[in-house]
């Protein structure tokens, strides 16, 4: 089973793998998933016509007919319910013959670590008084945010902390975020065919 991923930032690139992993261990415990190193492609090129389609042809061919494609990226200022079902429209669209998924984090990833704050409180330099936001998804500026919980003049770097964070937020408690709970789901339903 092999599941192939779009994504925009090079923290993602990173952090992509380790958290499709941590998922595949908690749904299908022993079962190897092989998890490939991410297409990355800018936001503002796969909003655009084309660029998308192009992402996922490449990624069908680094995936074989059982395996999954993951299309994870950030919502930013857009609304995931708008934007969503026309990327999906167009991805499923460019290979419909693959399993295809497509993840709007609402706002972006780093509102994942701020639902599971309790969890990567006190690691690497963030405040260990960090305390979990009730709805981090609503923060605009999750990033931002991060950067506060560390020491003056170490800020958060994606490429830096988006990796290891990744590693040890609880997923648990991150199923509280709406868009985090969506791609656990849309994640499940990929590794399907290794359940069997």
């Amino acid at each position: 089973m092999r599941i192939v991923s779009i994504v925009e930032g090079k923290g993602e690139e990173e952090a992509v793998p380790i958290l499709l992993r941590r998922i595949a261990e908690r749904v299908i415990p022993g079962v190897s998933v092989d998890v490939r190193r991410p297409i990355r492609v800018k936001r503002q090129q796969i909003v655009k016509a084309g660029e998308l389609e192009r992402a996922v042809e490449f990624a069908a061919r680094r995936a074989g007919v059982n395996d999954g494609i993951l299309i994870l990226l950030d919502a930013d200022t857009d609304c995931p319910a708008d934007l969503a079902p026309n990327l999906l429209r167009r991805a499923t669209a460019a290979r419909e013959d693959r399993a295809i998924r497509l993840v709007l984090a609402k706002m972006e990833y780093e509102a994942w670590f701020l639902a599971g704050a309790a969890s990567v409180a006190g690691q690497h330099r963030i405040d260990s008084a960090a305390v979990p936001q009730q709805d981090a998804e609503a923060i605009r500026n999750a990033k931002g945010w991060l950067s506060k919980q560390m020491p003056p003049g170490q800020p958060y770097r994606p490429t830096l902390h988006q990796p290891s964070l990744t590693a040890i937020f609880d997923l648990d408690a991150a199923r509280a975020a709406p868009s985090f709970d969506k791609l656990w789901r849309d994640v499940t339903s990929l590794l399907k065919p290794a359940r069997r």
